[in-house]
């Protein structure tokens, strides 16, 4: 038994974990199974059993994905019983026990991610809106929520959980976003159509960007979340707007063809945006726009804006 290698499933219940969790610890740290027998899958031996389950005690603990991996990938009894400790003792000081990682993001988002592990809604709001208040939408986004939910989607990925931080926190920033919406709403026409791609279901970035678009004075209309594209290609035929944004998260909801039907649509748009990672820039049709970035798309859908209102002038 001591020698026994064991597929993906038995691991994954042996340490209580997904078999998604456990690919994930292959692909992005190398702790994936290194016994192989040619035309068969590969197995994970006692070994690699034994370092996995440094990293999931390691995580549990509190300690990054990444710095759990390193030690994990050293030989198993290397890692002693005080060293997890000193490591949890180390995450306490920098606030408050399992810890959600920001990357080289400022102090706010610290104090968002400290925040967000106490589900602490108030705390949440505030300093959101606060940030927002002061720096402003693109920047708020950057710089405070993309940190935030990012090291929530890494830390979900390692360990399964964060489930409920993840729906509070994408609460309080929808409800941040909205009030920015509705406060700086201009006017003018709704020139701008958003919405998600059919099956889409991750809506923020494209609540950030209609957040953007009212603090710079841009008319907007949002469909949301899983728009098929019948419905799409209807509003546009009815609406007739300068520039679509078309969200994708993953690749799963992203199909080209979707872009190809709004290039061909009857009042087809000046400017199609694909937006979101779940665009490979390979597969877009020719005149369809992949922005990069939050800031970017605004400053394409702003010189749009800016080409219609100069066109009588000319």
């Amino acid at each position: 038994m001591a020698d026994e290698a064991l597929s993906a499933g038995a691991v994954a219940r042996r340490l209580g974990v997904a078999v998604t969790t456990l690919r994930t610890w292959h692909q992005r740290y190398g702790l994936g199974p290194s016994q192989h027998e040619p035309g068969q899958h590969r197995r994970y031996t006692p070994a690699d059993l034994a370092r996995l389950e440094i990293m999931r005690r390691l995580t549990a603990e509190g300690v990054s994905p990444a710095e759990a991996a390193r030690w994990a990938r050293q030989a198993p009894n290397s890692v002693r019983a005080e060293e997890i400790r000193a490591t949890r003792l180390a995450r306490l000081r920098d606030g408050g026990g399992t810890t959600i990682p920001v990357g080289r993001a400022g102090p706010a988002a610290r104090g968002l991610a400290r925040a967000a592990m106490r589900l602490d809604s108030g705390a949440i709001s505030e300093t959101i809106a606060r940030t927002l208040a002061r720096d402003g939408v693109v920047a708020t986004w950057d710089a405070l929520i993309r940190p935030v939910l990012a090291g929530i989607g890494e830390r979900h990925a390692a360990t399964a959980g964060l489930v409920e931080v993840e729906h509070l926190v994408s609460r309080c920033v929808s409800e941040a976003l909205s009030a920015v919406s509705r406060a700086a709403a201009p006017d003018g026409p709704q020139r701008i159509l958003l919405s998600c791609a059919d099956e889409e279901q991750h809506t923020l970035p494209l609540e950030a960007l209609a957040a953007a678009l009212a603090e710079a004075g841009i008319g907007y209309r949002m469909l949301g979340a899983r728009v098929p594209l019948p419905a799409l290609l209807e509003a546009v035929n009815r609406t007739g707007p300068a520039a679509v944004v078309l969200w994708s998260h993953t690749p799963a909801t992203a199909d080209p063809a979707h872009l190809d039907a709004l290039l061909a649509a009857p009042r087809r748009p000046l400017l199609v945006l694909a937006a979101g990672p779940g665009w490979a820039g390979r597969t877009l049709p020719p005149g369809v726009v992949r922005p990069a970035q939050l800031a970017e798309t605004v400053a394409l859908v702003t010189a749009v804006r800016d080409s219609l209102e100069a066109a009588p002038e000319r």
